[in-house]
Order: structure tokens, then C-alpha cells, then sequence
């Protein structure tokens, strides 16, 4: 079967969905508009109003015939939340057309909220970032709550619909979930989450419809790790150009320690492959020729029109546009009279002051330049500040010497598609296109030009303006050739060959690999072998569960694999290692589970350590928290055990688990858990599927491992040895907090947004075993070391300082063992 082959029932718009794309099962779009927008008629009805637009025209027909939904706000808040969506009009023609109201999914949010995360965070802060352009980026707290809270709407919209798509005649497909643009960055985690304790199979897929900066510009936003973690929830992430792919990728290595793959465009987050790839997007080639053939003429004029089309914004270069027109005028003066600039200048945020402040500029420097080289019988530039018909622009476009698409940043830019797609005269117009927009790096033909070199910009017009018919045929000819091949279609077409969910599928991905290999030793070298060096004493700090042994559903079967624990037996033996496990469990039951003499056990999350000289340091708790431990014990195993859940008693700390409660009983378990741990006046920590219980004193992972490293090595331990910590959860990040920029930290992580202080990321226990087996394999290649001894001596009479220390603290308060 073709790739327009696949039929599905008749649609009452036949002429609207032939020849369209088809997804091999059910679509969810998700975007922050619906296709089209709400609007009150005359009698207070609510009716459609048709969005254009090259995202719509390409995607509305595809959801359409695969039966699938479309989740976006609708344009206006609402007063009342039920209140149905309209049908479209009878006489619609347009690509949403078809769209029916039940597979609409509303988004409603709070205006006030809303307006924050709208006109806040993404316009003010994202907008500017990604088109590096920090200096006018503002960083606001409440912006970023704002925007969190509607992608979870946003999230639990789409989870509305996938329990839609579950129950109808289509439940056997996955469905694929396509989530656009820097308006929705982290909604993807939330969605991945949910359909997993919900047993729900989807795809998740993401473009951004914006350039993505590089590291140094991204890694200024406050949260930029959140939002990495967010388009990493999805199964393939899409750009317009490998640039911004390789900006994307190289920010989840430094951002986030990730394992990445440049060459393939990969990027391992949570144990799973996350796909990157270059997809520029295309324009509706054909329906822009047609309305070039059609339009009527609208410049009546002998001079040869230069064109500008852009929304009246700061990235779109304008102000540097009027100066190099300016400068080609000093230059060539012979181009006076027989050249005109037409700007087209759509407003925009026009209450958004700094808006209101280039249009001045614009305005003011318009007038200027008009004043200075205006002739009774010509002005240099034609401005219009406002919209153009669709026909008027195809008229504009088709009948330009020269196209002038020189913004000083921009994800893509249609206008320089649109333009070659309308050039349909002979000899044809020149296109010219900056380096810093998505469309320099593709479309080769058209001349180069720096926004910001004023001087060679006036001299690119002025190419442009002089060059020979037979150079300006062969640059567009091949031009139209690519754009007319790239069109819109094509675009969606490689989308859903990328996510597997064409409908005629081929087994491969153009870039190369689509999985990341198995963390192997080579992964380390880079990061590791320095830092060690050969000379260095190593001290190696592990928690247990999830990092040494993988999760299980109940703390007696986390058991380590037994090459883990031959290969910590085997480095336990090295005179230049110490092993330090540290965990939340009771410090004697830590011990059992991993069986090796010599080596330090920390329970508790350090409360409790035990040496391996067999000394116990306990650490002092309030006098009035000794009997708590009980009475909190008695009233979580009446009020919230149930369900599957269970509270295990440490001594010292309790802890309450919910892995084995089914999802949608959880929320109301934790809530009455959280309560009655505060109200005992114990802190109440999250974990894995769980929550600490712990007495409230200044002790912590942290704590406990500069202690545990000041005993082995005595108070300059900074500068005598190395350090490797490796945890998976919330409490293992205290010990990577205070031991940043001393230490070589790992995360254990799931696919969950996950704020770390880890330097790096692994995504399993069989990485951190990997990880384990590279210090091995290093340190035997050592040569051995003569002092070794010497300084285990002195080290050890150091630590039995500190032991005297910390037995005078205890007898003070009384032995707890």
C-alpha cells in the first residue's frame, strides 16, 4: 500500500483530505491553540473561526482521517467550563473542517495563570533564550510556577484523550502523541508517567517550532534542568537543523550528565533512548503556486520592489533591514528611483512595552530615511504596518525583484518558502536569506547575508538587484525544486517515519542507530581517568538500593547481583581504596544484605554508622523523639496501611511505602501519611514510591560521608584523596550537595524530572556495576604504591581521634544499640 493508500470512511470534506499523510493509528496533536479559535457571534454563540498556518494545514488532515484528537486552549477563557465546542459551519472549507467537536479536548486554565505562563514565561522569558537574546529575557519565579501548573493541565488534557482513544474501535493501535513547541516543554514527562501507572501504551513525540540556543545561553535559565528532563519524557524530540539538535544534545550532557551519542543524535535519559532529529518544516508548496497564478496584480509600478515580510518583533532584524537599505542607497546611488522597499510589518504583543518601543523605532526611522532620499516622483520605502491578504502577499511575493529574509535570529522562516513558491515569473526574483535563520541552512541557492555587517547586506541587495537573468533561473529553479520535494507533507511524513508510525514503515532511521549501546567502560574514561589519576587514594561511597541492588518490591528482596558483590569484595582488598555503603536501611540489616567484611556501613541515611574496626557511631537524638518512633509507627500501620501499603520500622527512622498501592489510591495514602509524620514532628522526605519519616536533626548522607571520610583520612582528607559517590534518590543528593566540586558523583535515575546535584547520570545498576568495574580495571594497572602502608598507619591513628570524639558525644546521651 502507498503512503496515501490507507482508507478510512468517508468524510463529508472529501476534497479537503485526499492525498493526505497517513499515521499507522490514532493521533493526539497537542499544542497551545486549538486549529482554530473561539469566537462570540452576534447572538452570543460560540462559533469557529479557522486558524491559517502550515502546522494546521498539514496535521488537521492527518488527525482527521486517522480519527484522532487535538488538545489546545481555544482561543478564550470561558465562564463556564462545561460549555460544548461549536461545530464547524457547513460552508467551512477549510483543513480543520472535519474536525469534530468530540475530538476536541479543551484546555481551561485560570486567566490569571494562564496570562503568567502565556505572556510570562514563554514570551518573556523563552522567546527571547532560545533566540539568544538573554539580555532581554526576564527570570521570574511566578512565571515559571505558572507555566508548570498549565503544561500539568495540559498533561491531564491529554490523558483525557488517551483514555478516549482507549475505548474506541481503534484501542489496538498506540496511538502516537505529537506535542508542539516551547509552550509546552514539560508536559511530555507528566503524560509518560501517568500512561505508564495506568498501563497505557503511547508514543511520544515533540518538535519545537523555535531555535534551540546553545549551552552556554540555555544553561542560564534557573530551571533549564526541569526543562530538558520534560522534552526527554518523549520518545523522539524534533528540530528544524542539526544545529539546534547538537545544541540540544550537548546541553543534556552538560546540563544533565546524560550518556549521548553526537554522531547518531542520541541522548540516554532513564534507561531509555531518546531520539533526536533534524526535520525542517515545509510550506503547502502547491497551494502558494496556485494563489500565485490566481492573485490579481497589486503593485503597479516600473521600479523593481525589494520585500520584507515579517511580524513586527526583535529577532526579525528590522531596524538593521532599513539601515543596510539605507547604506545601499549611499553606496549605489544609482539605485535611486528605480528601487522601492515594501516592508509588511504584522503587529504584534502590541501591549508588551518593548513592542511598543520598535514600532516607534521602526516608525521614526522610516520617516527619516524617507525624508533623506525622497523624490517628487518616488519614496524609498513603502511601509505598511498591519495584515495583507493572502492573495495580496502571493501578488507581493510573485511580482519582488528580491526577497529580503534577514532576521537576526529564527527557528526557520516561511516567508523565504513562500516567496520561491510564488516565483513563478521569468526571470525570477532573488532570494535573500541571513545565516541565522533555520531556512539559511537549507536553502543554498539564495544569497547570505549578515543582519548585522550593515555594509555587506547593502552589498547583497545590491547583488541581488544587478545579478544576470541566466544566475537568478538556475539559483531559484533549484530552489523551488527542493522546496516543492520538502514541502509540508513531507515534513509530517518524516515525522511519523521518525516516531515508526507511518503507515508504510520502513525499518531504518536515515541519521544512523536509534538505541544507545550499554553503558561499557569506555563510557568513563573521560571523566574518570583524570580525576583519579594514578597516584590518588580512592574512597568509594554507594547507597544500596537502586544503585547497588535494582528496586524490588519489598526491602528483603533487593538482593546484589553477585558480580556486584565480588567485584566490592575484590576493590575492598586494594590497600588504596575505601568502601563506604550508606543507606536508609537499619545499619545492621545493610550489612547483612551485602555480606563484606572491612568495609563501612552507614544505615539510617547515616544516622547509625558502623567501622570496620567494628566501632559504632550513633548519632544523638532529642531525648523526647526516643518514644515517638513508636507511637507514629502504631498510628501509620491503622491509618494508611492498606492497599498495599506498609511502614517498615529502621530504629531510628520509619519508613512508609506505597510501590504495590495502585496509582490512583496513592495521593490520598500519602496526604494522611505526610500529615501524621509532621504532626508527630518528624520530617516527612519523598523516595522512591515511599516516604522517610525521619527525627528532626542537622544529620544527613551529607553529613554522614564527611564524617565517614574524616575518619579514614583525617581532617585534610580534601586534598588526599578521590571520590566517587553513586545514589539514586532524593536523600543520596545531601551527600552529592556537599560534596560538589570535591567528588565525582553519580545519579541513579528514572525517566521522572529529577533535579540533581550529580555531575553525571547512569541509568541502571548494571551501569553502576559497569562503573565499578572500570575502578577496578584502573586501579590494578596502577604501579604499586610505596607509602601505601605508611599512610594507612596514620590515617588509622587520625580515626581513632575521631572515634574518642564521637564515644564522648555517646555517653553523654546514652548508647543507643
Amino acid at each position: 500500500m502507498g503512503l496515501f493508500g490507507r482508507r478510512y470512511p468517508k468524510s463529508p470534506y472529501p476534497h479537503l483530505y485526499q492525498n493526505v499523510v497517513a499515521s499507522s493509528g490514532s493521533m493526539i496533536v497537542v499544542s497551545n491553540r486549538l486549529p482554530f479559535v473561539l469566537e462570540k457571534n452576534k447572538e452570543g454563540n460560540l462559533c469557529r473561526k479557522a486558524s491559517a498556518g502550515g502546522l494546521v494545514t498539514a496535521v488537521a488532515p492527518v488527525v482527521v482521517n486517522c480519527k484522532g484528537l487535538w488538545v489546545g486552549w481555544p482561543g478564550i477563557h470561558l465562564e463556564d467550563p462545561n460549555q460544548p465546542i461549536p461545530e464547524s459551519d457547513p460552508n467551512d472549507i477549510t483543513p480543520t473542517a472535519g474536525l469534530k467537536s468530540d475530538k476536541v479536548v479543551s484546555v481551561r486554565i485560570d486567566p490569571q495563570i494562564f496570562d503568567s505562563y502565556y505572556n510570562g514565561c514563554c514570551n518573556a522569558t523563552f522567546w527571547p533564550l532560545f533566540h539568544s537574546m538573554p539580555d532581554r529575557a526576564t527570570f521570574n519565579g511566578e512565571h515559571w510556577r505558572a507555566y508548570i501548573t498549565a503544561n500539568k493541565e495540559f498533561a491531564n488534557c491529554t490523558l483525557t484523550a488517551l483514555r478516549k482513544l482507549k475505548n474506541t474501535e481503534n484501542a489496538g493501535d498506540v496511538p502516537l502523541i505529537w506535542i508542539h513547541d516551547y509552550h509546552l516543554m514539560l508536559a511530555a514527562n507528566w503524560i509518560r508517567q501517568a500512561a505508564e501507572d495506568e498501563n497505557i501504551s503511547c508514543k511520544l513525540g515533540f518538535f519545537l517550532h523555535i531555535p534551540f540556543p546553545p549551552w552556554d545561553i540555555f544553561r542560564l535559565f534557573p530551571w533549564s534542568d526541569e526543562i530538558l528532563q520534560g522534552m526527554l519524557g518523549c520518545d523522539m524530540i524534533g528540530f528544524h537543523i542539526t544545529d539546534y539538535c547538537l545544541n540540544f544534545v550537548d546541553c543534556c550532557q552538560r546540563n544533565l550528565g546524560c550518556r549521548v551519542d553526537r554522531k547518531n543524535l542520541l541522548v540516554e535519559h532513564g534507561g531509555r533512548t531518546v531520539r533526536v532529529r533534524p526535520l525542517p518544516i515545509g510550506i503547502p508548496f502547491e497551494r502558494f503556486v496556485e494563489l500565485a497564478e490566481k492573485a490579481p496584480k497589486v503593485l503597479s509600478t516600473t521600479q523593481k520592489i525589494i520585500l520584507g515580510v515579517d511580524r513586527l518583533d526583535y529577532t526579525k532584524g528590522l531596524v538593521n533591514r532599513l539601515l543596510a537599505f539605507e547604506k545601499l542607497l549611499e553606496k549605489h546611488p544609482e539605485h535611486k528611483e528605480n528601487v522601492s522597499l515594501l516592508q509588511i510589518a504584522v503587529p504584534s504583543r502590541t501591549d508588551v512595552k518593548e513592542y511598543q518601543e520598535l514600532k516607534e523605532e521602526m516608525d521614526q526611522l522610516v520617516g527619516r530615511i524617507n525624508g533623506r532620499f525622497t523624490t517628487p516622483n518616488w519614496s524609498p520605502i513603502r511601509y505598511i504596518y498591519g495584515c495583507v491578504s493572502q492573495n495580496d502577499l502571493a501578488a507581493f511575493y510573485r511580482d519582488s525583484a528580491v526577497g529580503l529574509v534577514t532576521p537576526l535570529r529564527d527557528g526557520m522562516n516561511l516567508v523565504a518558502k513562500e516567496f520561491v513558491a510564488c516565483q513563478i515569473n521569468t526571470p525570477p526574483g532573488v532570494l535573500i536569506v541571513s545565516p541565522f535563520a533555520g531556512a539559511g541552512e537549507t536553502m543554498h541557492e539564495a544569497l547570505i547575508c549578515n543582519p548585522y555587517e550593515i555594509d555587506g547586506a547593502a552589498e547583497a541587495i545590491h547583488r541581488a538587484l544587478t545579478m544576470p537573468d541566466d544566475e537568478r533561473i538556475l539559483r531559484m529553479n533549484y530552489l523551488r525544486r527542493r522546496e516543492k520535494i520538502n514541502d509540508v507533507n513531507y515534513w509530517t511524513r518524516s515525522f511519523l517515519a521518525a516516531m515508526g508510525s507511518l503507515i508504510t514503515q520502513e525499518d531504518h532511521d536515515e541519521i544512523g542507530a536509534v538505541r544507545m549501546p550499554a553503558v561499557t567502560l569506555e563510557d568513563f574514561d573521560d571523566y574518570l581517568a583524570k580525576y583519579i589519576g594514578n597516584t590518588h587514594k580512592l574512597a568509594l561511597l554507594l547507597d544500596y538500593d537502586g544503585t547497588l541492588a535494582p528496586i524490588a518490591p519489598h526491602p528483603d528482596l533487593a538482593v546484589i547481583p553477585t558480580e556486584t558483590k565480588n567485584i566490592l569484595q575484590r576493590l575492598s582488598n586494594i590497600s588504596d581504596v575505601t568502601i563506604a555503603v550508606i543507606s536508609g536501611r537499619n545499619v545492621n540489616n545493610v550489612k547483612d544484605m551485602v555480606g563484606i567484611e572491612g568495609i563501612t556501613y552507614a544505615g539510617s541515611h547515616g544516622l547509625e554508622i558502623l567501622h570496620p574496626d567494628g566501632s559504632k557511631f550513633v548519632h544523638p537524638m532529642p531525648r523526647q523523639y526516643q518514644g515517638k518512633v513508636g507511637e507514629l509507627l502504631k498510628k501509620l500501620q491503622e491509618q494508611v496501611c492498606k492497599d498495599g501499603a506498609w511502614v517498615e520500622n529502621k530504629g531510628a527512622l520509619l519508613t512508609f511505602h506505597f510501590r504495590e498501592t495502585p496509582a490512583h489510591l496513592r495521593e490520598p495514602l500519602t496526604s494522611v501519611a505526610k500529615k501524621l509524620i509532621i504532626e508527630a514532628g518528624f520530617r516527612a522526605e519523598d523516595a522512591h514510591c515511599a516516604i522517610e519519616a525521619k527525627p528532626p536533626v542537622e544529620w544527613n548522607k551529607g553529613r554522614a560521608s564527611i564524617y565517614i571520610l574524616r575518619t579514614a583520612f583525617g581532617v585534610d582528607w580534601s586534598e588526599r584523596i578521590r571520590i566517587i559517590y553513586a545514589g539514586d534518590d532524593t536523600t543520596d543528593e545531601d551527600a552529592m550537595q556537599a560534596l560538589k566540586g570535591m567528588a565525582a558523583t553519580f545519579r541513579v535515575t528514572s525517566s521522572h524530572i529529577t533535579k540533581t546535584y550529580a555531575e553525571r547520570r547512569l541509568p541502571s545498576t548494571d551501569s553502576v556495576l559497569t562503573m565499578l568495574r572500570w575502578v577496578e580495571r584502573h586501579l590494578n594497572r596502577r604501579k604499586p604504591n610505596k607509602d601505601a602502608t605508611s599512610y594507612r598507619r596514620n590515617s588509622r591513628s587520625k580515626q581513632g581521634a575521631v572515634q574518642m570524639e564521637m564515644s564522648y558525644l555517646r555517653s553523654e546521651v546514652g548508647d543507643s544499640n
